[in-house]
């Protein structure tokens, strides 16, 4: 193995350490903090060439790293976090196939389509309340940490009187400025109202997803409590952070690209907007992981079995070999071509089109209610939240510039 390269470092961005990282080799071996070294994936070719050969090459479960089992990573390393369970997220083959078909049926286009309504209405509300505040205002606290939030709590049928409790317990557990105390108890509330959540829609099914989800049957098969609670958990953390950070980037990169914005009020090219932003800035830049099921090759690069790759989801979007010299610049007027930030292959996001929708509307509302806003602070002095797997600000102060 070549010698490993740290990452992240200290003293540049995540987009910039993968793009540094990806001018190396198709596939780099990776130093991550604790000391752990794994395998950055990072050009498209390589990452599709990875997700494409899941069950066969590679595989989610942790089984397959002996490193994880035999000492030779700590036990308190902080990463194993994300990779605990035998959720959706970390199986393979036919376990993996049945929990997918029970929630891609659940979370049906029939379902989607019939939330759109009431996903406008929720945009509108909180646009009513950001209308009615100060000129200068931090648009994550008000809106787009707001906004899949509540869409969530919509989707779950979660009784009015238990979302504030709800969104405050994950809204903890998904803060990096809470304490690791705050956090475990927040996650506890969390799955104790998942819980009982589940117990409610047992005995008193709606029309929502959780309801669908707790009653679907597969012959004399069906979800065990433990792995609804899961999904929910899972959909719920998973699906806030990454369309927060959709959102919140693809203000921040209107607001620095006028020209474009004017376009996409003028034409109404929001879906391009949202694809655009999905590609430049994924809010997922680095995911854990896959693991080499055999000896074998990416993109020419030796990878020996029992080995964890890092999927770069960021470097892949960005590549100029993909997306051209200017691939790492946001442009919706460029020849559209599909980008990898929902994955692809057998964990291709159950959730893209909500977070497509919930990203057109969105954008199209805000930039309609305020279009002369701008940002209140500079670009370079935008702060970002400390984590290298998923990539958004943890503010973005603007001015409304109302009438």
């Amino acid at each position: 193995m070549p010698h490993p390269v740290p990452f992240p470092t200290a003293d540049e961005t995540v987009p910039g350490a993968l793009a540094r990282l990806r001018g190396i080799a198709p596939v780099v071996p990776v130093e991550l903090p604790g000391g752990v070294v794994v395998w950055a994936v990072l050009t498209h070719e390589a990452v599709k060439e990875v997700l494409g050969n899941e069950n066969k090459t590679f595989g989610k479960d942790k089984k397959h790293w002996p490193a994880l089992h035999d000492g030779t990573i700590a036990e308190d390393w902080p990463m194993r976090a994300l990779i605990q369970g035998n959720h959706i997220n970390n199986v393979d083959g036919a376990d993996h196939r049945r929990l997918r078909d029970y929630f891609g049926s659940a979370f049906s286009p029939r379902m989607i389509a019939e939330l759109e309504p009431r996903v406008r209405g929720i945009v509108k509300e909180l646009l009513d309340c950001v209308a009615e505040g100060d000129n200068e205002v931090d648009l994550v606290a008000l809106f787009t940490d707001q906004v899949p939030m509540q869409v969530i709590c919509e989707l779950y049928g979660v009784a009015e009187d238990e979302r504030p409790a709800l969104s405050r317990h994950a809204m903890t557990v998904l803060s990096y400025a809470s304490a690791p105390e705050a956090v475990r108890s927040a996650h506890l509330r969390l799955l104790a109202l998942l819980d009982r959540l589940v117990d409610q829609k047992r005995k008193e099914p709606g029309d929502d997803l959780t309801s669908a989800l707790v009653h679907a049957r597969r012959g004399d098969d069906r979800l065990s409590q433990t792995e609804l609670v899961d999904l929910l958990r899972l959909t719920l953390l998973a699906g806030h952070e990454t369309t927060a950070h959709l959102l919140a980037n693809s203000i921040i990169s209107l607001c620095t690209h006028r020209d474009q914005l004017e376009l996409a009020v003028k034409d109404d090219l929001w879906p391009r907007v949202v694809e655009e932003s999905l590609r430049v800035d994924s809010p997922v830049q680095a995911s854990p992981f896959r693991f080499s099921l055999k000896d074998t090759t990416v993109c020419g690069v030796e990878i020996p079995a029992g080995e964890a790759l890092l999927i770069c989801f960021g470097s892949a979007g960005t590549d100029p070999n993909q997306y051209g010299p200017t691939a790492d610049q946001f442009d919706i007027t460029r020849p559209q071509r599909p980008h990898l930030s929902f994955a692809y292959g057998p964990h291709f996001c159950a959730g893209a089109p909500l977070a497509r929708l919930e990203g057109r509307i969105a954008l199209a509302e805000l930039f309609g209610r305020f279009p002369e806003m701008e940002l209140a602070v500079a670009v370079e002095d935008i702060p970002y939240r400390p984590n290298f797997v998923t990539y958004g600000p943890a503010a973005v102060q603007v001015r409304l510039n109302r009438d």
